[in-house]
């Protein structure tokens, strides 16, 4: 079965090429490899094996209850999500869109509209755009539906953000590839606070590493999620 294109599906067949000639000194570097790679693919390819729809649960979801609670209302549709920052500074823009990625309310925001929210963060430049990797980080549909039904809420504090030593490094050392993209490695951590109906709450640590893309005399904007979190 083919998997549904996300909301923030974006992007050409020429991302890989146009990836690998920017940021190929690093790859081959092999700094930051998992992120690079993840770049390099886009994640937008359309693919025909099943996958899954949305990530892991984070261990706060395990004390919601199984069944819906009555006369749920509707989610509200429209619901605004965190806009962007005006900042060329690629730790507090991360910071920023941690913030809006992990800060909602499941019962006064339909999915499709925080999924599309969070598209608002995408750089414009759809060569660097991995839309589906930030689509990856909200709970689909389906399981969206469900902590709506329970109210869900969820709230992100003490957010940190830095970037990596090897990929300051690795900047230090080639700056000419860097400048290809302008694109910045950025690991943010924080704590995430979730309470449902019924007096359930819980609270965990997360960590997430992003790809910023902070051009000269242009706002930061977001290029991709990678797919590992990076010290």
């Amino acid at each position: 079965m083919t998997k549904p294109k996300s909301p923030l599906h974006s992007g050409d067949s020429t991302l890989r090429r146009r990836l690998l000639i920017g940021l190929g000194v690093l790859l081959v570097a092999g700094l930051l490899a998992g992120l690079l790679a993840r770049l390099a693919g886009g994640g937008h390819a359309t693919r025909t094996d099943p996958q899954p729809s949305s990530p892991p649960r984070p261990s706060s979801w395990a004390g919601i209850p199984a069944g819906p609670r009555a006369n749920t209302p509707p989610a509200e549709t429209g619901a605004i999500v965190a806009r962007p920052p005006h900042t060329s500074s690629p730790t507090e823009f991360a910071e920023a869109f941690a913030q809006a990625l992990w800060t909602y309310d499941s019962r006064k925001v339909a999915q499709p509209d925080f999924v599309s929210g969070l598209r608002l963060w995408l750089t414009s430049e759809i060569q660097y755009a991995d839309g589906d990797s930030a689509a990856g980080q909200v709970p689909d549909p389906v399981l969206w539906s469900r902590l709506r039904d329970n109210g869900q809420t969820s709230t992100a504090g003490q957010v940190s953000a830095h970037v990596p030593d090897t990929y300051t490094k690795a900047i230090q050392q080639n700056p000419a590839a860097f400048t290809q993209a302008y694109i910045y490695a950025v690991t943010v951590t924080a704590k995430v606070n979730v309470t449902w109906d019924g007096g359930g709450q819980g609270a965990e640590d997360r960590a997430i590493t992003l790809a910023v893309q902070c051009r000269p005399g242009n706002d930061c904007a977001l290029a991709a999620v990678a797919p590992t979190v990076y010290p």
